[in-house]
């Protein structure tokens, strides 16, 4: 918790705080993770989930098989053609989820103080008295007053449609539990949580590894989260297991962290993973609820410290069935991104939710009017100081771009890459501006001719981030699922808070010049200019590589 103060500027005045919110070319520096389901699954959802401000679409197994998760992605290319926005995938596993099955889908009541049996006799039929699992093992992990939380797909966390169970006795492999509160279990599938108890299930399952390797490599994902992550070997074992599969050896691992175990293992769990899912559902039933808060400004500093992304989960619950959040939800938004979060990731409330894209385009305003009052210049000298010395030579030209950027006060940061490393250790420091990564792409074959485009009428012109390139006619695949390296790490960076990227003509060598970067630089400005977002005599840093030297240097736009 060291250094993870509130990173609030002071003072904020009342007048702005009355102003009407403005609309942004961006719509938040803060990324935005939407998990699609069954209402927002349709080209038409989708299509107004990217215009509202998603950037990643998460995809979550837990429920819905591969031919169902495979129309839905169907979709979202169709949609990330239309709206011209890339937009990166996001695959979820199951892992050591316990779950509850009800056949029938029937409405379960459950009263208070009346007892059910769990049993992982699967062939029963769920209802008020029994309640079948996917686990046999319950019983030898359990013990008499521990407690089992039972809840509709993605905890919703109300007490009306979820359930505290306390393990009352036992009967073979049955474990009877008296029920704690009243409530009505609607749906096929429920999740169940049973409180600081080691589960002994794989975290990466077989049925894991199955999806993994038919649809995660039909469709070169950008991201795996790896959910019930609890030690570091489990992050190990899974990227061994993608190098295996060939074509997944880019794919990022983002590790969920759901219970107590996981959290005691952090520190080591963090230096393996790509990024950190902040699982708050979990982790409020393993938590005392006073002890959350502490858990995630802790887990985001030092997230924050290494440079790798922080994901925050459950901010806006209520609008799973509500057009506004609550005004407590909104605040804890706002803290999120006010402690240093990359992304808000929206479960419930994008799957299942009635409202998908106000949800998105409200948790958007809020992380873009807290943006607004962080206060950069203390987490830039908090985050130099936790530095190792001597700092590495990209590490110094990150801090001098971001120094050099908050002094002239410039519209952008555009960074050159080939890796998207830089772009990130820029990011990592916090600029005020955003950071748009110009990815010279290495492409091997000719299958996708993209070049850059600085007008909006051709049809062709497709969105990366915020910026435009173009695509052949006969493109199917968008570059949604390209496996292609540099264009899978200019995806990647749709996680990252404030990195927005472009990709360069690949006719232009990896091995940049400094000719090559300026006219691709020059284009690159010209559609900032169109969008809107530079204007005359603004102020540009830029960082780039020429030879074996690293530059960063200052241009002003002319009229």
């Amino acid at each position: 918790m060291q250094g993870a103060h509130l990173l609030l500027e002071e003072p904020i005045r009342m007048a702005s705080i009355l102003e009407p919110s403005k609309t942004n070319f961006f719509p938040a520096m803060t990324k935005i993770v939407g998990t699609l389901g069954p209402n927002s699954r349709s080209v038409e959802v989708i299509e107004g989930c990217l215009r509202a401000g998603m950037s990643v679409a998460r995809f979550d197994f837990s429920d819905g098989d591969n031919d169902y998760h495979q129309e839905t992605l169907e979709n979202l290319k169709i949609a990330v053609k239309k709206v011209k926005k890339l937009c990166a995938v996001m695959l979820d596993t199951a892992g050591a989820e316990l779950q509850v099955v009800n056949k029938s889908q029937q409405a379960i009541v459950l009263e208070m103080d009346a007892f059910v049996t769990l049993t992982p006799d699967q062939s029963k039929e769920a209802s008020s008295e029994v309640l079948p699992i996917n686990y046999g093992g319950l019983a030898k992990v359990v013990t008499k007053g521990d407690t089992i939380f039972v809840g509709q797909y993605l905890f919703t966390g109300s007490e009306t449609t979820s359930v505290w169970l306390e393990v009352a006795d036992f009967k073979g492999q049955d474990v009877i539990c008296i029920v704690k509160n009243s409530s009505t279990l609607a749906g096929s599938l429920f999740t169940m949580h049973v409180s600081r108890v080691h589960i002994d299930h794989p975290t990466l399952s077989d049925a894991d590894k199955h999806v993994i390797a038919t649809w995660g490599v039909r469709n070169s994902i950008d991201f795996i989260s790896l959910s019930y992550t609890r030690h570091a070997e489990d992050i190990r074992q899974t990227r061994a297991y993608l190098a295996e599969l060939g074509n997944l050896q880019e794919t990022q691992i983002f590790a969920k962290i759901e219970n107590v175990e996981g959290l005691e293992h952090f520190d080591e769990i963090l230096q393996e993973a790509d990024g950190i899912i902040l699982s708050r559902g979990n982790l409020g039933i393993d938590l005392p609820p006073e002890k959350v808060f502490l858990f995630q400004k802790a887990a985001v500093h030092k997230c924050n410290m290494v440079g790798k992304p922080a994901v925050i989960t459950r901010v806006v619950d209520s609008m799973t069935d509500n057009l506004r959040p609550t005004r407590a939800e909104a605040t804890d938004v706002a803290n999120a991104v006010l402690d240093g979060t990359d992304a808000i990731l929206l479960g419930a409330e994008t799957f299942r939710g009635l409202y998908p894209i106000e949800t998105i385009s409200t948790v958007g305003r809020i992380c873009a009017e807290a943006e607004k009052v962080y206060n950069q210049a203390v987490y830039f000298k908090k985050t130099l100081k936790c530095q190792s010395e001597p700092m590495s030579h990209l590490e110094c030209i990150a801090t001098s771009a971001v120094s050099a950027a908050i002094k002239v006060k410039a519209s952008v940061i555009a960074v050159f890459t080939t890796s998207g490393r830089t772009a990130k250790l820029i990011a990592k420091y916090r600029p005020t501006m955003p950071v748009i990564s110009v990815v010279i792409p290495r492409l091997t074959t000719n299958q996708l001719r993209w070049s850059f485009t600085g007008a909006f009428q051709n049809p062709n012109q497709f969105t990366l981030g915020n910026s435009l390139v173009t695509f052949p006619e006969d493109s199917n695949s968008c570059s949604l699922v390209s496996s292609d390296r540099s264009i899978l790490q200019a995806r990647q960076s749709l996680i990252v808070r404030g990195i927005f990227p472009m990709l360069a003509d690949p006719r232009h060598p990896a091995e940049s010049t400094s000719a090559t970067n300026e006219s691709v630089l020059k284009i690159a400005l010209e559609h900032g200019k169109a969008a809107g977002l530079i204007k005359p005599h603004d102020r540009i840093v830029v960082c780039q590589k020429i030879g074996d030297s690293a530059v960063v240097k200052i241009i002003e736009l002319e009229d």
